[in-house]
């Protein structure tokens, strides 16, 4: 009898003994394996290993034959001899290896690069449990491990602010007239403009009249969105009132990104030498309440929409979603306050954003939460917009400080930079996608796209990135490809994207 022994020129591993179980797919000691003769070559030798190696559960009648007697295809490409063999788990630095090589994987990268791959599971019915979905208890227990509905909510609302980038540059100097909902079950009920406060010198449109969208004072900045589907309200457990917000698109947009100091907020009967009063960046705040020749403040055209839609849809469940990313975000927090102050008989109000910064101290932060307002931040780990503008005060940490507390917060209050961030956090990492370079710059790091990849790999702080994902890798490669693995940007050259179809026999995405 005679033992079976791979070529030792090829794989060194200590010599075991294995053969597939009926029952499951792990592998377990058994006899030695016989061979017909020595004269058998070194890919005879791997075929009848593959057979042995291989997980898939094997009929009884197959399994009492001897292994070297099965039949198998001369035709097999070495590839897939190699993906078979799973040979990760016995060298695991050889992982990136078998991957390349893998169909399984060249497979699943078509599917991810076709436009026709778009996969869409089945809408739970979210009945009652909406409201925990929307942050009634402030997301306790749903966000580390992701709850399924919830991350398949936060990717929804991130389409939503994708939509308002895309109609914005489709018509950048003036309002667009038709904005792609991600949602065919939600019509657009407003648009929504912002106004700077600040002017530049003239001369910059004589120098570049080109570009002249780029310093208008004001700008398209995003719309408020019903749903009117009685079906999709039903499943949704109540109608549900959408406002997306975009990010910095024009010059005069930056500028005031740059004006970090803090202000005070409009009260009714304000005191200017009270330093515990709640205060906002001065940038984020000129944009939203600054009125125009040509338009209303932000602020007036969404609390009067707002106001219209709560009454005209009267005696109905209603929730309000504020929804943006960067500039977005932080307008995202000025409006849901406004709203939830302003709107007589205000429904839930809750906020999701992507990659915002910081927007007002302390005490903004507690009159949010004075207010109702929930708030769900989406937070890439290598993202420095997070982390900016100021010095930011933790309350959790300094209240742990003693007489030292003390003495830091009189500093703080007294600090026009001490900001603080408010709400509840999502974490993600850009070091847990396969696909994304660890060290992807600063653009890829903030961009939407490469955070609702992110999103949708979730699973835990301490899980690797959801082997089931389904978010389409195209246009993540389109956008950043130079933040792309090479392992990947390579396949996506040597594929036919655009010729390829979708087989449909991978099971629906609980998320995509």
């Amino acid at each position: 009898m005679q033992i079976l022994t791979p070529n030792t020129d090829l794989f060194h591993p200590q010599r075991k003994l294995f053969t597939c179980s009926t029952i499951t797919s792990t592998l377990i000691p058994t006899k030695p394996l016989s061979v017909s003769t020595a004269r058998k070559t070194n890919r005879e030798h791997l075929r009848n290993l593959e057979n042995v190696l291989k997980t898939s559960t094997t009929s009884t009648d197959n399994h009492d034959n001897n292994v070297s007697s099965r039949p198998v295809k001369t035709t097999t490409s070495t590839s897939t001899l190699l993906g078979g063999l799973s040979l990760a788990r016995i060298w695991p630095h050889m992982k990136a290896a078998v991957d390349e090589m893998s169909p399984r994987i060249l497979k699943r990268l078509q599917r991810l690069l076709s436009k026709s791959s778009e996969e869409r599971s089945p809408k739970n019915k979210l009945g009652s449990n909406w409201r925990e979905l929307h942050g009634s208890n402030n997301w306790a227990g749903l966000l580390d491990p992701l709850d399924e509905n919830l991350r398949r909510e936060i990717v929804r609302y991130g389409e939503f602010v994708q939509a308002s980038y895309h109609a914005f540059h489709s018509d950048p100097e003036g309002s667009p007239r038709d904005i792609a909902l991600p949602d065919g079950s939600f019509k657009v009920t407003k648009s929504l403009y912002a106004t700077s406060s600040v002017r530049l010198p003239k001369w910059i449109d004589d120098v570049a009249p080109d570009l002249r969208w780029m310093t208008k004072p004001t700008s398209w900045v995003g719309y408020v969105a019903v749903c009117d589907d009685p079906r999709e309200i039903r499943r949704m457990g109540r109608r549900e009132i959408v406002i997306a917000l975009r990010g910095t698109a024009t010059l005069l947009e930056w500028s005031e990104n740059f004006r970090p100091n803090l202000v005070s907020m409009p009260e009714p009967k304000p005191d200017p030498s009270d330093p515990t009063r709640p205060k906002v960046e001065c940038g984020f705040n000129s944009l939203y309440t600054t009125a125009s020749q040509q338009a209303p403040s932000l602020a007036e055209s969404l609390v009067g929409e707002i106001s219209r839609l709560v009454d005209l849809y009267a005696g109905e469940e209603l929730s309000i979603s504020v929804t943006g990313h960067s500039l977005g975000a932080a307008i995202a927090l000025l409006a849901a306050g406004d709203i939830a102050e302003r709107v007589p008989n205000a429904p839930p109000v809750s906020v999701f954003s992507f990659g915002g910064p910081r927007v007002g101290n302390r005490e903004f932060a507690d009159r949010l939460v004075s207010k109702g307002v929930k708030v769900l931040r989406v937070v890439n780990s290598q993202d420095v917009v997070t982390k900016v503008p100021g010095i930011f005060s933790d309350k959790d940490n300094n209240s742990k400080k003693g007489q030292q507390n003390r003495i830091m917060e009189m500093v703080e209050r007294n600090n026009p930079w001490a900001y603080s961030h408010v709400g509840a956090e999502l974490r993600v990492d850009m070091k847990m996608s396969p696909y994304l370079k660890p060290n992807a710059d600063v653009a890829c790091c903030h961009d939407l796209e490469a955070y609702l990849h992110l999103v949708d790999g979730f699973l835990a702080s301490n899980c690797p990135f959801r082997a089931n994902a389904k978010r389409s890798l195209r246009k993540l490669l389109d956008e950043q490809r130079s933040n792309v693995k090479v392992l990947y940007t390579g396949k996506s050259l040597r594929l036919n994207r655009d010729s390829i179809v979708d087989n449909g026999d991978v099971l629906p995405s609980p998320s995509s």
